[in-house]
């Protein structure tokens, strides 16, 4: 993401897994909240860690105070392994949470796309007494993966023509849950041009969280 952003290799269920880490500045004012793991989109369609929504996410908890992990699934980049359909991919965000996550540290779970489903299921696969401080789907593929139900303080963005995942489709996941999604108008699945948008809502969203 930039000159400070750190690189590393962790063990995951079938080898190495590439990790790429942002944490505030050592000036940085504000309080220090924990950890944000951000999941990147389908590995099928060229989705990696360095997505630029993916970046934007750990933009936004870096400037809220979190330190942001992102990752490689399986076969992308230097992470070993293979596609496995989003099984194994599950396992291996429960591997990279439970390498970099600090003793007891606060944690928040988030993902776009393709990430967004996996997100879902790893909230529901933790370990027992294991919580996440609260979930981010960007675009979650609820048309294309079984999205898991999330917790209702979810926070769900979806722009209003995305082609890849249709609004009506995340809609129709959200509605039995009476889980609010805010729809950002105009904008595709990729938030071309309104990345800087994207970061405001979820910053903004936190903010007003925390009156």
């Amino acid at each position: 993401m930039n000159s400070l952003t750190e690189k590393r290799l962790i063990a995951g269920p079938v080898g190495a897994i590439e990790c790429a880490i942002d944490s505030p500045a050592a000036g940085f004012e504000g309080p220090r909240r924990g950890m944000a793991l951000v999941c990147h989109p389908n590995p099928t369609q060229g989705g990696t860690m360095d997505n630029k929504v993916v970046q934007t996410l750990a933009r936004a908890f870096v400037q809220l105070g979190y330190r942001a992990v992102r990752f490689n699934f399986r076969g992308i980049g230097k992470s070993e392994g293979a596609w496995d359909a989003g099984q194994g991919e599950v396992d291996d965000a429960l591997a990279v949470l439970a390498a970099m996550r600090g003793a007891d540290e606060t944690f928040v779970l988030a993902g776009f796309s393709f990430g967004g489903f996996i997100t879902s299921q790893v909230a529901q696969r933790l370990p027992e007494g294991q919580v996440a401080e609260r979930l981010v789907l960007v675009g979650p593929a609820t048309s294309r993966f079984d999205t898991a139900p999330v917790p209702s303080d979810t926070l769900v963005i979806h722009g209003e023509i995305d082609d890849v995942v249709p609004l009506s489709s995340v809609l129709d996941w959200a509605r039995p849950q009476s889980l609010p999604v805010v729809v950002v108008p105009g904008v595709g699945h990729f938030f071309h041009g309104q990345l800087p948008l994207l970061k405001s809502i979820i910053v903004r969203n936190w903010q007003i969280l925390q009156l």
